[in-house]
Formats: structure tokens, sequence, C-alpha cells
């Protein structure tokens, strides 16, 4: 599990990557900007999920 949520981690950060580089900084929120700035937050919050995710596995662990 533990490398799975590295793999998706990084591969959330190449979306982002990628979708930075696809926004029009003058208008940003028009045409094709509008998806990129949208997919730019969801891999923000799917990077954000997996650490919490983590985290709760942690604390479970050392529960036990």
């Amino acid at each position: 599990m533990k490398i799975f949520s590295y793999i998706l981690i990084a591969i959330a950060i190449g979306l982002i990557i990628f979708n930075l580089t696809k926004i029009d900084y003058s208008a940003p929120f028009e045409g094709d900007s509008s998806v990129a700035v949208i997919s730019v937050l969801a891999a923000a919050c799917a990077i954000l999920l997996i650490l919490i995710l983590r985290t709760s596995q942690r604390i479970a662990k050392k529960k036990k």
C-alpha cells in the first residue's frame, strides 16, 4: 500500500505540472484554462486524501 500511494502521489504531481502549463494566466477561468484549473485542484485534493489515508494507517498501526 505504501508503494501504491507513492505512485498515486507521483501521478497527481505529474497531472498538476501538466495542467499548470495549460492555464492561460491572463484569463484563467475561460475556455480550456478553466478545465486545467479544475484539474489542478482535483489533483491537489487527491494528494491530500492520500496523505490523510497514510496518516490514519499510521495511527491505526500504533494503536494495535
